[in-house]
């Protein structure tokens, strides 16, 4: 018999963190499950309960609880591709982290553990494995990280957001594409009500400009420079990251009226300035990426150098469904001549809209219980 079946209160870990890009599609399954709760669909997962397992700084912990998710850290190391005496450091923290999952699996009983990626959930795999707990591991980057890789041979399923991942796995791994956040689908707004409760004026374009989870030193640098150049030509929404916000920013929100700062949205504010939007300018994250698919706006990647994010963003370019842009060499002027292009140019305004709606399946409901009911078994 199904080990869900046997108990009603199926309890399901979660686990991901250091970034907010291993949070937002593992919150979206979550939504999801809660949706489909008692469904014919999703018998197995009657009444679920879940538990976050993430790290003690990062960005998760706010995520996580403002969704009502109980929440506890471990110790987190990363273990580096290069020589580096942090790596041995880290190891210790592996090791604590190691031993701390594995009492906490035998504390909690759960019946699946699921994560997205990131190093705080290592350990946490490896613990499940020795205690014959199921895991499933959601790839979303066309690249496999080494978190992933590490926890690859230890987990049960392997969903993955592109066809490309299906070769990195084998037999395990399932394509699923990546589901978005319920707020996403049930709260709509027009541009003409976002733009005027965010208080921007609705008869200028409106610029918005976010880095990630944890922001982006150099985007953010890169428009407080550029700042009055910009602003001559559209309006700013500009999310810093986490602690990433600066007195400059404060002074130039003072200064120009055009333009606006926040550390932090949660998805009811993200969809606000997702509405607002005539352009947005991101990193490539799949967390970001795949909200981005869903709201399709014209887009400008700036992916990190020497990162996933490439790889990702390479996708999109393929695709034709976003200009990227190489953060080595970028200055203010081809920015903006970036962003003059694409405000003029109204047929590839659309072709960037409508071809970023197709690189990511985001409805992807049914597959995704469907692997969830695998894993559980």
């Amino acid at each position: 018999m199904n080990i869900a079946q046997k108990n009603k209160n199926v309890k399901i870990m979660l686990s991901g963190g250091g970034t907010g890009g291993s949070v937002t599609p593992l919150l979206a399954m979550v939504d999801l499950l809660k949706r489909e709760q008692g469904s014919k669909s999703i018998k197995r997962l009657l009444e679920p309960e879940f538990l976050w397992i993430g790290t003690k700084d990062g960005p998760e912990r706010q995520l996580v609880e403002s969704s009502g998710i109980r929440f506890m850290s471990i110790p987190a190391g990363k273990l580096r591709r290069y020589l580096s005496l942090q790596n041995v450091l880290d190891f210790f923290q592996i090791y604590l982290g190691f031993w701390q999952s594995f009492f906490i699996i035998l504390k909690e009983k759960p019946n699946l553990i699921i994560s997205a990626g990131s190093f705080v959930s290592a350990p946490l795999a490896w613990a499940a494995w020795v205690l014959r707990v199921p895991v499933l591991i959601h790839q979303l980057d066309a690249r496999p990280g080494l978190a992933n890789k590490l926890m690859a041979p230890f987990a049960k399923t392997i969903s993955v957001t592109f066809k490309k991942s299906l070769a990195d796995y084998g037999k395990k791994a399932v394509l699923t594409g990546n589901p978005i956040r319920k707020e996403f689908i049930e709260n709509k707004i027009s541009k003409r009500e976002a733009v005027q409760k965010i208080g921007m004026r609705t008869d200028k374009p409106i610029l918005l400009v976010m880095g990630g989870g944890t922001g982006a030193g150099a985007i953010n640098d890169l428009i407080l420079e550029n700042i009055d150049k910009l602003t001559r030509v559209c309006q700013i929404l500009h999310i810093t990251g986490k602690n990433k916000s600066s007195k400059k920013m404060a002074e130039a929100m003072e200064k120009n009226p055009g333009y606006k700062f926040f550390e932090f949205l949660d998805a009811f504010g993200l969809i606000k300035v997702f509405a607002s939007a005539d352009i947005i300018i991101s990193r490539a994250g799949m967390g970001t990426l795949t909200e981005l698919s869903y709201v399709a706006k014209p887009t400008i990647l700036i992916p990190m150098p020497d990162s996933h994010q490439e790889e990702n963003a390479e996708i999109f370019f393929k695709e034709e469904a976003a200009i990227v842009l190489n953060q080595k060499g970028l200055n203010g002027d081809i920015l903006l001549k970036n962003i003059k292009k694409i405000l003029k140019d109204e047929n590839l305004r659309n072709k960037l809209k409508n071809n970023i709606k197709k690189v990511i399946k985001t409805e992807c409901e049914n597959k995704i219980i469907d692997v969830i009911n695998m894993a559980i078994k």
